[in-house]
C-alpha cells in the first residue's frame, strides 16, 4: 500500500492548527506520514501537536519562511505520495486521502489535484469562495489557470526530477514549482472533480492593488525561472479568475 506523507508548515499557529491535525488523524486511509515543521513558535502549537500520536515527526527550528519549512518536510518525507496542507487548512472529510491514494492507483499518474473552498476565519461554515479547478490541460495555464496548492500531492520522485519550492520567492513559490511540474516537466495529471481541502481566509487579502501588483511580479518571475514565456495576459487573467470564484452573499458575514 502506497505511503501518502503529509507536511504541515506551523508559526504560531495554534489557533487554527488543532483542526488541521485532527483531519489528518481521522482519515480512512491506513498509510499515513504527517510530518511537523514548526518555525520556532512562540505559542502553544508545539504543546497541541503533542496531542496528537499519530504525527510521525516534529522539528521546531528557525527557518527562511514557509517554503523553506516545506522543503524541509519535502527532504524528511518517506511516503510515496506526498502532499501538503497548511495549519489553517482541513480536508473535507476522512476519505480525503483515500480518494487521493485511489488516483495514483494508476501507475501513470505523477500528480493529482481537486478543488478547494475559502471558508470564514471564524465561522467554517461559511463559503466565501470555490476553487472548481476542472480538467488538467496545460494551454490552460496560459490562459492564467492554476490548480489550488493545497489540493495538489505528487509523487515523491517529481520532486527528486524537478527540485524543490524556490525560496527566492516570497508568495509564488508553490506556483512556480507547478508551473515547473505541469508545463516545463510535463506530468501525467488527475483531476479529483470535488472539494478536497478547505482554507481559512480572512478576507479579500488581495483587495491592495501594491499587494497585487508584487504578486504580479513574481508570477512572471515563476514564468521566466523556467525559462516559459506566457501571453501577455497570462498574469492579468490569474487574478480575474479568483473574481468569480467568490460568493458575494458570504464573504462579509461572520
Amino acid at each position: 500500500m502506497m505511503k501518502i506523507s503529509i507536511i504541515t508548515a506551523t508559526y504560531n499557529s495554534a489557533a487554527t492548527v488543532r483542526d488541521t491535525l485532527a483531519c489528518i488523524a481521522s482519515q480512512e486511509y491506513p498509510n499515513i506520514e504527517h510530518l511537523v515543521v514548526d518555525g520556532l513558535s512562540k505559542d502553544n502549537t508545539l504543546d497541541i501537536v503533542k496531542e496528537f500520536p499519530h504525527v510521525a515527526y516534529v522539528i521546531s527550528e528557525k527557518d527562511k519562511g514557509i517554503y523553506d519549512a516545506m522543503n524541509k518536510g519535502v527532504k524528511l518525507a518517506t511516503g510515496d505520495i506526498i502532499g501538503i496542507l497548511n495549519s489553517d487548512d482541513f480536508y473535507t472529510g476522512p476519505t480525503t486521502l483515500s480518494k487521493v491514494a485511489e488516483a495514483f492507483e494508476d501507475p501513470a499518474v505523477e500528480a493529482v489535484y481537486g478543488d478547494l473552498q475559502y471558508v470564514n476565519a471564524t465561522n467554517v461554515h461559511l463559503v466565501t469562495r470555490t476553487w472548481k479547478s476542472g480538467t488538467f490541460r496545460k494551454r490552460s495555464l496560459y490562459y492564467g489557470w492554476m490548480p489550488p496548492h493545497p489540493t495538489f500531492f505528487v509523487r515523491r520522485h517529481i520532486y527528486e526530477k524537478c527540485g524543490l519550492f524556490n525560496t527566492t520567492l516570497r508568495s509564488a513559490a508553490d506556483y512556480e514549482l507547478m508551473l515547473r511540474v505541469l508545463v516545463k516537466f510535463d506530468a501525467r495529471v488527475q483531476y479529483i472533480p470535488e472539494v478536497l481541502v478547505k482554507m481559512r481566509t480572512g478576507g479579500m487579502s488581495n483587495a491592495s492593488l501594491k499587494n497585487r501588483f508584487r504578486a504580479n511580479k513574481e508570477d512572471a518571475m515563476a514564468w521566466k525561472l523556467n525559462n516559459l514565456k506566457p501571453y501577455f495576459f497570462t498574469m492579468w487573467l490569474k487574478p480575474l479568475r479568483k473574481v468569480l470564484q467568490f460568493n458575494p452573499i458570504n464573504i462579509w458575514q461572520k
